[in-house]
């Protein structure tokens, strides 16, 4: 069986899914902020909350860098500007990181490039995001898996071809990978999820763990994920879907996520164990509203129950079940019965009476 462990925590097929609340920048850039929506994930009960780390100036073009942003979600004039802004330093970094030791939940985050993978691993991040950009960035690929750590692995815009050879780049090296189902759109419509490529990988990379990053604004389709065999589930989550930021809009809200969280933890209870028997809380219901044979009236000693004889009536708290009327039809009643009294076997005579009386009639 498949498992990763992440900060001490196991995930497999047998566990419960492991929530991961994905901030990214919705912080826009505010350690206060990014405190919040840590203690909010924390108290919502995810298990992990996930940033995002970029070093613009290597990361992007100069033209891309320099050129002007402006728009209702800019936080800058430029690209880089903004980008800049969204960015935490290196000592709010840290001091997340141990806000979030405190609060009881795991932090780490996306790597865009190099310097920023190094950057989490001097910070013991006790795993790793690649985003679906990066699927087919094999340097990447291979510079985060020579870290030794967990990664999780979103495969969003591409082939079965780019997820085979990201796979095999990354465990050629590192064998602690999640493959994420993803679709890369933001939000993501449902019928854009592709859900049954969860099954997909599970038949292709048994050996793998396998997970849904889901950008679809409601919850029912990561419980879905789940029952395909997901066993983490990634969700944008933010504190005000009024924030200046392209990705609250269709981020969680705390209650969301609360609500998300529960029904997973819910769901492996409810699976059960798959044999079928009757419950101690279903005895007084199926009581009350189930049902038992009785006399439909006054019967004489020595009648043969004919089927106008014998009702099914409720409660059934006592008699026989329903099922047992063809059993009961053509024997003789060893004693009087009044309406709705229960019949049972010892009201009538044995089985070999009847088939004796059977064979003396043919």
């Amino acid at each position: 069986m498949p498992e990763l462990r992440v900060d001490g925590k196991r995930i497999a097929d047998d566990t419960a899914a492991y929530v991961i609340a994905e901030v990214g920048h919705n912080h826009q850039g505010d350690i206060e902020k990014a405190k919040a929506l840590v203690h909010a994930a924390k108290e919502c009960g995810a298990d992990a909350v996930k940033l995002q780390k970029r070093d613009n100036r290597r990361l992007y073009t100069r033209a891309l860098h320099d050129s002007p942003y402006d728009n209702e979600h800019s936080f800058g004039a430029t690209y880089g500007e903004h980008r800049e802004a969204l960015e935490l330093s290196a000592a709010e970094w840290l001091e997340l990181r141990e806000f979030s030791r405190e609060e009881g939940i795991t932090l780490f985050g996306t790597a865009f490039d190099e310097e920023s993978a190094d950057f989490l691993a001097e910070l013991e991040m006790p795993a790793f995001k690649i985003a679906s950009a990066d699927l087919v960035n094999t340097p990447l690929l291979r510079h985060v898996a020579a870290l030794g750590k967990p990664i999780f692995l979103s495969t969003g815009g591409g082939t079965l071809e780019d997820v085979e050879r990201a796979v095999e780049t990354i465990t050629g090296v590192n064998s602690q990978l999640c493959l994420m189902q993803c679709t890369a759109s933001y939000p993501c419509e449902v019928e854009e999820l592709n859900l049954q490529v969860i099954e997909t990988y599970r038949e292709r990379f048994p050996e793998l763990l396998i997970g849904l990053s889901d950008h679809q604004s409601g919850i029912a389709m990561a419980l879905i994920g789940y029952m395909l065999g997901a066993r983490v589930l990634e969700k944008h989550f933010t504190l005000n879907h009024a924030w200046k930021g392209s990705d609250h809009a269709f981020s969680l809200m705390p209650e969301g996520m609360r609500r998300l969280v529960r029904d997973l933890r819910r769901v492996p209870e409810a699976l059960g164990d798959g044999v079928k028997r009757p419950l101690p809380s279903e005895r007084r219901p199926l009581e009350k509203m189930g049902k038992k044979l009785v006399a439909a009236r006054d019967l004489p000693a020595g009648h043969v129950l004919g089927r106008g004889d014998i009702v099914a009536k409720s409660p059934a708290d006592g008699g026989l079940p329903p099922y047992e009327l063809d059993d009961l039809l053509g024997r003789r009643l060893g004693h009087a019965l009044v309406s709705d009294q229960d019949i049972t076997f010892e009201d009538v005579e044995p089985a070999e009476e009847l088939a004796a009386r059977g064979a003396e009639q043919a």
